[in-house]
């Protein structure tokens, strides 16, 4: 089993930057890809960002590529979500998960754990 807690959502204005946390109990962590997704008002839930077990590689959703960083560090049991320019289109809740393999996925039916998630909100 594997808990997750996402941080760092808030209120920002368009342009600016947030940095979201997601702390992870158990000590398989650093074995499992990492994902993040959102879910903005009246939408589905859509893949943000991935990165594999070891951090080497990552993927992103066409929609951050160039303004979202995902990284990990597997001594914290942390991964990351770096946004920046952020625009009043990424307001959603968004959420990290785990996927239990080694490798990145991007469908939201291949992950075995998610968060609660965090709210971001983007005033323009």
């Amino acid at each position: 089993q594997v808990q997750l807690v996402e941080s760092g959502g808030g209120l920002v204005q368009a342009g600016n930057s947030l940095r979201l946390s997601c702390a992870a109990s158990g000590r398989t962590f650093s074995i499992y890809a990492m994902g993040w997704f959102r879910q903005a008002p009246g939408k589905e839930r859509e893949f943000v960002a991935g990165i594999d077990s070891g951090g080497g590689r990552t993927a992103y959703a066409d929609s951050g590529k160039g303004r979202f960083t995902i990284s990990r560090d597997n001594a914290k049991n942390t991964v990351y979500l770096q946004m920046n320019s952020l625009k009043p289109e990424d307001t959603a809740v968004y959420y990290c998960a785990v996927v239990r393999r080694w490798s990145i996925a991007t469908r939201e039916q291949e992950y075995d754990y998610w968060g609660q998630g965090t709210r971001v909100t983007v005033s323009s």
